[in-house]
Order: C-alpha cells, then sequence, then structure tokens
C-alpha cells in the first residue's frame, strides 16, 4: 500500500484495524462474491478517503478523540468508493487497477458487477447501523452522484467540444462528492456546528477535485509501474480530461485524432507527446492548485487549528503526486 506522507502517527493503528475490517465487512456468504472482495481489497491503494476522514474526526471532536463511528465512516467510504471501482472497470472495460487484473478480467464481467452491488448494499446495511439520518442522507447522496457522474463521462466520450466546466462537474460527482460528504459526514458525527460542517463539505469538495486533476494530469505523464494501469487508458476509453482540453487550444490536430477515436496504433502516443509539447498539462496543474488553494481556504473558516495543520498535510501530498 502506497503510504501517504502525513505526520500524525496517531491515526496509523487506525488505518491498520481499517485495512483489516475491510475484508471482513464485506462478509460475502458466496465464495466467489468473497473472492472478488479479497481481490479487490488485497491490491491495497493509497486509503486516502479514509485518511481524510479520521483527519477530520481528529480535528473536530472534543479532546482530539476519534469515535467509533467515525472509524466505521472511514471504512465505509472506502467500501463505497471500491465499489464504483469495480463498477468503473467494468463500464471503460479496464484490464489492469492497482497493478493487478481488474475483477471483471480476472472472474467476469456478471460476476464484478454483482461484487460491485455487493458492496455497495453492504455500505448502505453499516451506513444505516450509524443510527444517524442526516449522515445517511448525505453519504447516500453520493451513490447517485456516481451514476450522473458515470451518464455524463458517456454522454462525452470523444467529445471534443467539452469545456472546462463540464470536465470539473463530472470530476465532481465521479470523485469529489463522495470525499465531500464523507468530511461533513465526519463533522456531523463531531456534532459540530452546521457552518463547519458546511466548510469541511467545501474542504472535501475543492480537495477532491483537485485530486482528480493531478490523476488526470498523472494519466498522461505516469508511467505503467507509477500508475499501476497503462498511461492514457482515459484517453483510450475517451474521457477527455483538463490536460487535452487545455492543449486543444494549441494543438488543432488533436482534433483529428480525438474524431478518430484514436483507432490507429500511434495515436495514444502521439496524443500525449503532443499534450506534453503544449501548456496543457501546466494548465491543469495551476487549475488544481486554484482548487488545493479554495480547500485550505475553506479549512481556515473551521477555525480550528488542529485541523488545519492536519489536513494542509493531505493537500501537499495531492499537489506534489507529480514530483
Amino acid at each position: 500500500m502506497t503510504k501517504i506522507p502525513y505526520k500524525l502517527p496517531i491515526i496509523q493503528k487506525d488505518l491498520l484495524v481499517l485495512e483489516q475490517n475491510l475484508k471482513k465487512m464485506v462478509g460475502a456468504k458466496h465464495p466467489i462474491l468473497y473472492a472478488a472482495a479479497e481481490h479487490l481489497f488485497s491490491a491495497g491503494g493509497k486509503r486516502i478517503r479514509p485518511t481524510i476522514i479520521l483527519l477530520v474526526a481528529l480535528s473536530t471532536t472534543k479532546d482530539i478523540n476519534i469515535l467509533p463511528e467515525h472509524k466505521r465512516l472511514a471504512e465505509i467510504i472506502e467500501i463505497i468508493h471500491t465499489a464504483s471501482l469495480v463498477h468503473d472497470d467494468v463500464v471503460d472495460e479496464c484490464q489492469i487497477r492497482r497493478g493487478v487484473n481488474t475483477v471483471h478480467s480476472t472472474f467476469s464481467t456478471k460476476i464484478a458487477i454483482l461484487a460491485g452491488d455487493f458492496l455497495f448494499a453492504q455500505s448502505s446495511w453499516y451506513l444505516a447501523n450509524l443510527n444517524n439520518l442526516e449522515v445517511v442522507k448525505t453519504i447516500s447522496k453520493v451513490i447517485t452522484d456516481f451514476a450522473e457522474g458515470e451518464i455524463r463521462q458517456g454522454l462525452t466520450n470523444f467529445d471534443e467540444t467539452i469545456s472546462i466546466d463540464n470536465y470539473i462537474d463530472k470530476s465532481f460527482y465521479k470523485t469529489a462528492s463522495l470525499i465531500a460528504a464523507g468530511c461533513k459526514g465526519a463533522a456531523m458525527l463531531s456534532e459540530t456546528t452546521t457552518n463547519i460542517q458546511n466548510n469541511f463539505y467545501l474542504y472535501g469538495k475543492h480537495l477532491g477535485l483537485a485530486f482528480q486533476i493531478i490523476d488526470d494530469i498523472l494519466d498522461i505523464i505516469g508511467s505503467r509501474s507509477s500508475l499501476g494501469k497503462p498511461a492514457g487508458s482515459d484517453l483510450k476509453n475517451g474521457n477527455l480530461t483538463a490536460p487535452l482540453i487545455f492543449a486543444l487550444e494549441e494543438q488543432p490536430k488533436l482534433h483529428y485524432l480525438i474524431n478518430r477515436e484514436f483507432q490507429k496504433q500511434d495515436d495514444i502516443n502521439t496524443a500525449i507527446e503532443m499534450i506534453k509539447d503544449s501548456h496543457g498539462i501546466q494548465k491543469a496543474y495551476d487549475l488544481a492548485q486554484e482548487h488545493i488553494q479554495a480547500s485550505l481556504q475553506a479549512l481556515k473558516r473551521t477555525n480550528n487549528n488542529q485541523a488545519q495543520e492536519a489536513l494542509a498535510y493531505i493537500s501537499n501530498y495531492i499537489i506534489n503526486r507529480l514530483c
């Protein structure tokens, strides 16, 4: 599992327990479903979402105390995220995720869809057992947002007219919504004021958008070993992201490559080189920086020094993933 460079060993133990609990929580009685779920969680991941939840909890409770409900919420958020990845991989026909074969390529498309559905169902059950209706409402809305994001992405595949605003909206539904809702949910469990809850929501929203933009830059400039999947995977699937959208302003030939859906053998590599030769990557990075700054501004409005210090590490981690 890739380590996040934060300096808060107080949550290290909680993250280790979370890792063990994830497999216990899926608890599928059918051996195939259990094998699919175990395959997913064994592949690891950065666990950035539960880390953020635990840090928000740490920052909003009295006596800097993470409640059992916070720990369960962190686990729920990671299960929801993982379920969405299973379905995304089916839709995008991805063969590799986190350096290992995806569920549908290891088992079958049918098993992958069932495994994703099962994980969503399990997360809903554990969410209901938090016995906090407002948190349930906040987190359950995310599953609707996932569907909205997937539909928006499908409708704009290979659409060279997609705007940055369209891209940001889609990125919110697919990525930032879960982080934003998780941050707000953690603040709710801490019984903070509505104003503080909303500021943590904004923190998570902008942090999530920055995370997605950096992820999309890495899809262009990263290697297969660093990404855990082939570079240019998004382009190949027709998912046009910030670096390409900005590069289109300088590289008209990209329109031709998009229109023929990168069908020729070297089209993806050609597109990647054209993006690198433009200001697309720098402009995308600048956009990510704007969202990082917006997340930090929201954090400042919580008037919590502990929160600002702890969660600033996450902001720095996200923006420095390119280094």
